[in-house]
């Protein structure tokens, strides 16, 4: 089979968009299924009680728990290679190096005890290397970013910090990530998470 034959199993081929639960056919419908129960589950995400394992099983289960409603495969690491849909984005990880690179990439966090114990300025920089890592995997075919921003929400509560993701748009957190991963430069990623971290106050 040549390249031009492969076909996505994901896409519904009547319609060309993601295979889903909720019918939807066209991509305002989907976006909006999407930003509805996803956003339904975010509120509920505590009640979820997934365990907080700081690897790959904790990332599946939140995915796992938010786009349960939306698509069959939530929760399952993707079966084909993807890149992002700009004009020259590069490939993520190859689906076969998917878990060997997300054990890599969590050990490396698990030898920074998560991120405890950091001053703020030292909690950036690092947070700015693991996040970079674990995005460069992308191990879901669709909803990598906000299973990942609970990810990351969830160890820096731990640690001590919160991340205020309100201002941070789609388009820049994507320039900031394709600076790191193509050009290895995480100066945007750390001027993006200075901008947003706090001390998480008391409860």
């Amino acid at each position: 089979m040549g390249l031009t034959d492969f076909v996505d199993p994901y896409l519904d081929p009547a319609t060309g968009f993601l295979r889903n639960l909720v019918g939807a056919r066209t991509r305002a419908v989907l976006d909006q299924a999407e930003a509805d129960l996803v956003g339904a589950r975010l509120l509920d995400l505590p009640a979820a009680k997934i365990p907080p394992t700081g690897d790959l099983t904790e990332l599946r289960g939140i995915h796992r728990y938010l786009f349960q409603d939306v698509y069959g495969w939530a929760g399952q690491l993707r079966t084909v290679d993807i890149r992002k849909n700009v004009d020259g984005g590069g490939y993520f990880v190859p689906v076969s190096m998917i878990e060997r690179s997300a054990r890599f990439a969590t050990e490396e966090l698990g030898q920074d005890d998560y991120l405890r114990g950091m001053d703020r300025a030292v909690f950036i920089q690092r947070l700015a290397h693991h996040y970079d890592q674990l995005n460069y995997i992308h191990p879901f075919r669709e909803g990598n970013g906000r299973a990942q921003r609970v990810f990351w929400d969830r160890v820096a509560d731990d640690a001590g910090w919160r991340l205020n993701w309100v201002g941070v748009t789609g388009q820049a957190n994507d320039a900031a990530s394709r600076a790191a991963a193509e050009r290895r430069d995480l100066i945007p990623l750390i001027e993006m998470f200075d901008r947003i971290v706090t001390p998480l106050g008391p409860a």
